[in-house]
This record gives C-alpha cells, sequence and structure tokens, in this order.
C-alpha cells in the first residue's frame, strides 16, 4: 500500500493536488474543490493535536470495527460520511490558500514521521499506530483526489 511516508508516494499525492484546478466540479458529492482542499487538511490536524475532537459513543461501540475495513487495501467509497466538524460545504474558501496550506500537512506528516503523530485515540477508530494514521491519511486524500478526477 502507498504511504505518505514514503517520499516518492507523498510526491506522486502533491503533484495530483497540483492538477487541480479552481472552479473543477467533482465527480461525485456536494463540495467544491476549494472545500474539499480545506476539508483534507483536517484530519491531519487531529493527527498533530491542533485539533481535538471527542469520541462519541457510536465511536467507542463502531469504531474498531470500521477501523478494519478502512485498513484494508480497498479505497474508500463514494459518499461516506464525515465528521461534523470536517464538514466545509457552507464555507468558501481560497483555491490556492488552501491547497498550499493541504500540501504544507502532507510535508509537515512526512517530516514528523510515525513518532510524530499523535498517541491520543482517533475521535472514531480508537488507538491507531503511526502506521495505520499515515494508511488513513493516504486513503482520505486519494478517496478526494479521486472525486475530483486527479
Amino acid at each position: 500500500m502507498s504511504s505518505l511516508f514514503n517520499k516518492q508516494d507523498g510526491e506522486k499525492i502533491i503533484e495530483r493536488i497540483a492538477t487541480l484546478q479552481s472552479g473543477q466540479k467533482p465527480n461525485w458529492g456536494t463540495m467544491s474543490v476549494e472545500q474539499m482542499l480545506l476539508h483534507c487538511q483536517q484530519p491531519f490536524k487531529v493527527a498533530f493535536e491542533e485539533l481535538k475532537l471527542k469520541r462519541s459513543l457510536v465511536a467507542k461501540l463502531f469504531g474498531g470495527i470500521a477501523k478494519k475495513s478502512v485498513m484494508s487495501d480497498k479505497p474508500f467509497k463514494e459518499n461516506l460520511p464525515t465528521a461534523t466538524e470536517f464538514k466545509t460545504n457552507h464555507l468558501n474558501p481560497q483555491f490556492e490558500t488552501e491547497k498550499k496550506n493541504l500540501i504544507a500537512c502532507i510535508q509537515k506528516f512526512q517530516s514528523a514521521g510515525p513518532e510524530g503523530i499523535t498517541q491520543q485515540p482517533h475521535p472514531f477508530f480508537g488507538k491507531m499506530t503511526g502506521k495505520e494514521w499515515d494508511t488513513l491519511q493516504y486513503k482520505h486524500l486519494d478517496h478526494h483526489l479521486r472525486q475530483f478526477g486527479a
């Protein structure tokens, strides 16, 4: 499986981001490309403890089961639900700013490596290793880049 901790894999993701254009329409979903770029930054903020979310009862009961599916080699399905705190459809972010910010998040994640990721439980999936955080981040980015044909 591809990894953001692998320099070449990370560069491929950044190259895909570079192909995006302001106003580009999604293949599915309701987010604009600008909103998607902002949305994709939020899980990185959780990984660095810059955004703290509480675990709900549903997450405590079902997060571990869902984590097994998320960690598989299969790409995320279209139109999956997201955390309320990650929803950006009420915002009007700036394309170039959010593109630069997302690339900076990816580079920070790469530089930090598995040891630089939070040891706190993921707000939905619970306890996660650095490798699991990496898998989640990579698959999330891939999902949204496919959403916009990148």
